[in-house]
């Protein structure tokens, strides 16, 4: 098992994201973190870590309704959204006000219990806080639900339970690679994942584990920049076109007689 000592040598050795985190427009930190119902993470453990870390955003699993104590002890903004038939859920938790107020959606239920997800607008990127179903097929099919209500620029971050890659179309995994859990205290799995579509992330780190069964995550997520449009971008297509051209008329070269090219110019219209 991966203990925190190991767990900070290691990071140092081969941190996720070695280049410090600059102000970029649209950047958040954002706090994830697998809570372990009622014998794991409090509400004071909560708030020391926030309070040390100053995340834009915490998404909670496992979150009890003694969780909405945060925001007495905080203030900011708090949803949470309980399993049906279950103590827990996920929840939200944000220093400022959300932009409207989160949404939850249904997943396809497992043999089990049913699973939802929540679904926040950040105003330049939607955040869906998941904790999906051990399944190893079903939480795929969860994940494909969960993209079809982000927009286009979205993470998908929190508890995934889930061994290999994730087959989401569209989405990259940027999270962190190091294990954020250990299943039966021996097999170090990275459970806690952060997928991303038209964003970056610019830094990455799991944090030690604390009274949870989960190590917490952190990403620094920001919009992807836009392509450049204008002159700049012609330069680029030109330049990409007169490459294209002159490795053409290179294999023509290299080739029998009648296959090469006249030694007329390419004409500009093509």
């Amino acid at each position: 098992m991966l203990n925190d000592r190991r767990l900070a040598q290691r990071a140092l050795r081969r941190p996720d994201h070695p280049n410090p985190v600059v102000d970029r427009p649209g950047l958040r930190k954002i706090l994830s973190w697998n809570l372990l119902r009622r014998t794991g993470a409090n509400v004071a453990a909560l708030a020391t870590l926030i309070e040390r870390e100053k995340p834009d955003l915490v998404l909670m699993q496992e979150a009890t309704k003694e969780i909405a104590g945060l925001k007495d002890r905080l203030g900011g903004d708090y949803a949470w959204a309980p399993l049906p038939g279950r103590i827990h859920g996920p929840a939200l938790w944000s220093p400022t006000p959300f932009i409207a107020p989160p949404v939850v959606i249904e997943l396809p239920s497992g043999a089990m219990f049913d699973r939802v997800c929540q679904i926040l607008d950040l105003g330049g990127f939607g955040v869906a806080n998941v904790h999906l179903s051990h399944g190893q097929v079903l939480n795929r099919r969860q994940l494909r639900r969960i993209a079809e209500s982000l927009p286009d620029c979205a993470a998908v971050i929190g508890d995934y339970n889930l061994v290999g890659p994730p087959l989401l179309a569209g989405f990259r995994d940027v999270g962190p690679r190091l294990p954020t859990h250990a299943m039966a205290r021996l097999v170090p799995l990275r459970l806690d994942r952060c997928l991303v579509r038209g964003l970056t992330c610019h830094a990455c780190t799991v944090l030690p584990r604390g009274p949870s069964d989960h190590r917490p995550i952190i990403v620094h997520l920001a919009p992807s920049p836009v392509p450049a449009r204008g002159p700049a971008a012609n330069l680029t297509g030109m330049a990409a076109l007169v490459g294209r051209l002159r490795r053409a008329a290179g294999r023509a070269r290299r080739g029998p007689p009648d296959a090469r090219v006249s030694g007329e110019p390419p004409s500009s219209r093509a």
